[in-house]
C-alpha cells in the first residue's frame, strides 16, 4: 500500500524543496521505492537531484494540460530506488490553462493514481503558494508534511495554511491527514532556534516530528552539484538528519 505525501508551506524558504530531496532519497536508501514529484514551477527539487530542467522533454506540465502519460514522464535518479516527475518553468502557466479544466482540482490526483502502486511513497515538492497546484498536491496525497523554520515569524501564515487543509478535508479529501511538522533551519546557539522549537511543541505537541533539521553547510551545497546530501556528503548531519526523518516517517507509517 503505498502513501503519498505532499510537503507544503505557503512560505518560500523554510526547507521544504530540500526535505522533499533529501527525504525521498532517504527513503530510497533504506530500500523504499520513492517517487518524488516536482509540482513548483522553479524546478528547484528537479535541478537540485541532478536535472536540467530546460532540456526535459516531458514533465509534470505535460502531464497536468496535456494529458501524457505519467510513466512518459518518469526519470531515474543517481540514488538506486528513486524516480522522479520533473518540473519545468512551463508550469508558471498552468495553473491559468488547468482553469477550465474538468475537476481541475483533482488532476493531479488522477495522474499519481496511474503510478503511486508502483511505489511505497510518493513525495510531492508543492510550490510556495496555496494556488491551484497546491490545492492540487493536496488533493492528491494522504497527507501533508509542513517544514517550519526556526526562525522569527515562523508560525505566520501557518494559521491560513491550516485553513486550506480543513478546507481541503472538507469538500475535496476528507482523507487528508498532517504527517507532521518538521523543524527546519535550526541552530542550537541561538536562543530564537529554542523559543521557536519550544512554541511550535506547545501548539502542536505529538504532532511535531522529533527530528530536528538542524543548519547545514553541506545540506546548502549539495542542490548545486546536482546531489541529495547522502550521496554530497554521506557523513554530514544533514543527511544523520534527513535519514532519522525518513526512519521516524515509517515508524509512524509501517506500525
Amino acid at each position: 500500500m503505498s502513501k503519498v505525501i505532499a510537503i507544503a508551506n505557503q512560505k518560500g524558504g523554510v526547507g521544504k524543496t530540500t526535505t522533499a530531496i533529501n527525504l525521498a532519497a532517504s527513503l530510497a536508501v533504506l530500500e523504499k521505492k520513492v517517487l518524488l514529484v516536482d509540482v513548483d514551477p522553479q524546478a528547484n527539487a528537479t535541478s537540485g537531484i541532478g536535472f536540467d530542467p530546460k532540456g526535459i522533454d516531458n514533465s509534470i506540465y505535460e502531464c497536468l494540460v496535456d494529458e501524457i502519460e505519467p510513466k512518459d514522464a518518469i526519470l531515474k535518479t543517481q540514488v538506486d530506488g528513486l524516480d522522479l516527475i520533473p518540473s519545468h518553468i512551463d508550469l508558471v502557466g498552468a495553473e491559468i490553462e488547468m482553469l477550465d479544466a474538468e475537476n481541475r482540482e483533482t488532476v493531479l490526483k488522477r495522474i499519481i493514481a496511474k503510478v503511486r502502486d508502483n511505489y511505497d511513497y510518493v513525495l510531492i515538492d508543492c510550490s510556495p503558494s496555496l494556488g491551484l497546484l497546491t490545492l492540487n498536491a493536496l488533493t492528491a496525497a494522504d497527507s501533508v508534511m509542513i517544514p517550519v523554520q526556526c526562525e522569527y515569524f515562523a508560525l505566520e501564515g501557518l494559521g491560513k495554511l491550516l485553513n486550506t487543509i480543513q478546507m481541503i478535508q472538507k469538500n475535496l479529501n476528507q482523507k487528508l491527514e498532517i504527517e507532521g511538522f518538521l523543524l527546519t533551519m535550526y541552530d542550537a546557539r541561538l536562543r530564537l532556534s529554542n523559543h521557536v522549537v519550544s512554541e511550535v511543541k506547545q501548539h502542536f505537541d505529538t504532532m511535531v516530528f522529533e527530528t530536528i533539521i538542524q543548519r547545514n553547510i553541506k545540506l546548502s551545497e549539495s542542490p548545486s552539484y546536482g546531489l541529495p546530501a547522502i550521496l554530497y556528503d554521506a557523513k554530514s548531519k544533514g543527511t544523520l538528519s534527513y535519514i532519522n526523518l525518513a526512519k521516524e516517517v515509517l515508524e509512524r507509517n509501517e506500525k
